[in-house]
This record gives C-alpha cells, sequence and structure tokens, in this order.
C-alpha cells in the first residue's frame, strides 16, 4: 500500500471513546453519552440507543426537523434534541467523524456551555485519518431574512478563505444591553476552546417559567445557564465573559452551521438570527448548487491559516 500523503489536509476522529452523563435542559431526563472514533467519511452521526432497535440519525441540514429553542435532528420518530453545543464544539476543534451514543431524546445540557464537550473531546484524544479533509467553500453570498423594521432578522454566508463569524444582538434587556452587543470570532486567529466554548446559554425568569409550564427546560437552572429577571444576571459568579450573550450565539451558530456535514470556507454573519434561520440560510444555501464548491487542500499549507494544526486544550 503507498504511503499516504501526509501533507494533504486530513480527515479527524477520536483515538478512543468517552463518555458524560447528565441531564436534558428541556426534558430534565438523565442521559448518557458515549462519544466515539468512525471511519473516514462518515461525518457525525448520533446512535439512539435506547430504542428496542437503535435508529443512527446521520448529521445533515435536512435532518432538521424542529428549530424551536434548540436544533432537533430526526430520522423517522426517532429524534434527538438540543445537539448545538456538542457540533458546535465539533466545529471549533475540526472532528468530522464520531459516532454519538445516545441514552435518550436529548443531548445532556452540562454547564449550558460547549466547554464540557470540548473537554471530552481533547480527552479522548483527536487523530488524524487517511483521507482528504472536504469543504463547503461558498463561492457567491448567500442571504436568507424574515421580518420587517425592528423585527428584522438576517444571516448571510458569503465568499472567505478560512471561517470568519460576526453576529450582533438586540434583546432590549438591561443586563443585555450593558454587555458587548458584537462580536467577530475567526478560525484562523483565535482559539476556539479560549475565546467562544465557555459562553454559556441564557434565558429569561419570565420565558422559563413560561417554558416549564409547557413541559419545557425542566432540566434548566443556575448550573447550566445564565438567568435574567427583568433587570439583572442572577448568577452569583456573574458573566463568564464581558460579551458572553452574543459569544453564546457564535456558539449555537457554528453548531447549527455544522449540520451542513462539512466545514464551512466562508464569513457567516447574523443580526438577531437563532437556530430556525440559520437553518433556513443552509438550505438555501444547498438549493444555490452554483453559489459554492466542494474542495480539499493537497498540499495543508493551501488550507486557511489555524486550519491543519489539531487544537490543544485550553
Amino acid at each position: 500500500m503507498a504511503f499516504y500523503n501526509r501533507r494533504v489536509l486530513q480527515q479527524r476522529t477520536l483515538k478512543s471513546l468517552t463518555r458524560a452523563v447528565g441531564v436534558g435542559l428541556h426534558s430534565g431526563q438523565r442521559v448518557e453519552l458515549t462519544l466515539r472514533p468512525a471511519s473516514p467519511d462518515t461525518g457525525i452521526v448520533f446512535r439512539r440507543v435506547d430504542l428496542p432497535e437503535p435508529v443512527d440519525i446521520p448529521v445533515s441540514a435536512t435532518a432538521v426537523s424542529d428549530t424551536r429553542l434548540a436544533s432537533t435532528l430526526s430520522s423517522g420518530d426517532a429524534k434527538v434534541h438540543t445537539v448545538e453545543h456538542l457540533m458546535s464544539a465539533c466545529a471549533g476543534l475540526g472532528v468530522d467523524n464520531m459516532y454519538v451514543d445516545i441514552t435518550a431524546e436529548e443531548v445532556p445540557i452540562l454547564d449550558g456551555s460547549a466547554a464540557s464537550f470540548v473537554f471530552l473531546l481533547q480527552s479522548a484524544g483527536i487523530e488524524l485519518q487517511n483521507a482528504p479533509r472536504r469543504f463547503i467553500r461558498l463561492t457567491k453570498p448567500v442571504e436568507v431574512r424574515e421580518g420587517q423594521g425592528a423585527a428584522e432578522k438576517w444571516a448571510r454566508l458569503e465568499p472567505y478563505h478560512g471561517y470568519k463569524l460576526s453576529f450582533e444582538i438586540d434583546f432590549d434587556h438591561p443586563a443585555v444591553d450593558s454587555t458587548g452587543q458584537r462580536v467577530a470570532f475567526d478560525m484562523s486567529t483565535d482559539s476556539y476552546s479560549k475565546d467562544i466554548a465557555r459562553a454559556r446559554t441564557f434565558g429569561f425568569t419570565k420565558d422559563v417559567e413560561m417554558m416549564r409550564a409547557n413541559g419545557l427546560a425542566l432540566g434548566g437552572g443556575l448550573d447550566n445557564a445564565i438567568v435574567m429577571d427583568d433587570y439583572k444576571v442572577l448568577n452569583s459568579e456573574g458573566l463568564r465573559y464581558d460579551d458572553e450573550f452574543v459569544k453564546h450565539k457564535i456558539l449555537d451558530a457554528m453548531g447549527d452551521l455544522y449540520l451542513v456535514g462539512k466545514p464551512l470556507l466562508a464569513s457567516y454573519s447574523a443580526f438577531r438570527s437563532g437556530h430556525a434561520l440559520n437553518n433556513k440560510l443552509l438550505r438555501e444555501l444547498l438549493k444555490r448548487t452554483d453559489a459554492w464548491e466542494v474542495v480539499t487542500f493537497a498540499d495543508e499549507k493551501q488550507a486557511p491559516k489555524g486550519f491543519a494544526q489539531l487544537a490543544r486544550a485550553w
């Protein structure tokens, strides 16, 4: 067998399996998660091992069946809710192939950020595989918009040699308004583990009460979310970043966009976007076959800066 050209930018999987136990944010159900290595070109596949016959749910933009409060993937009647934080960690660390065995229909919330998933992936170890890493490279801008005036929101992908995300929020809430409203993150120059992964999900007490009345947010609390009343943050330790709210939106967007099944070479920008609009953007992208191409790098030196290195723990 010919020796594989190590200068090719290669796909990545885990070196060993790793496990976590937690509760679902919305279901409050105990759930066990086992992350396992997978062969080249498998992609990321969720596997419901609690069902009478285990069901595989491969990640894809068209497998997203619900975007209310989180991103949900489906295959037939089998579902997995709240996949975006784990998917964000995979995007941030460049994991291409992995099986995710799960014993309930919701990924555990852990601390409400992607930091615990980064730790899990790092502790399993990430290794290179004998197959070229495939990217979706934007060749033309793609944009989706909703609403008008004060209700307007939009998300856009544009050609870029690398992966850059910028996001702006607008919540009209004193605790949020006193923090950074916009942030930009570039995979080539910034550190996902340090700059984005620790940003937690957030919610308002009035919304939490309403969600619980509807059987949601049953596993949520101050140990896995930033919670605010009408005026302030209720968590005694305060914020992890002075712009944690908008950084969590970047974290979510990275997870939502990685559901397309391959890493993007693009610049993403958004105003007040969320899971639904992010998925709408991916579906628009897939429809617009003139706006992208699949590429590999025969020499990792041709890849954008920062894409060839294996991510290190923070």
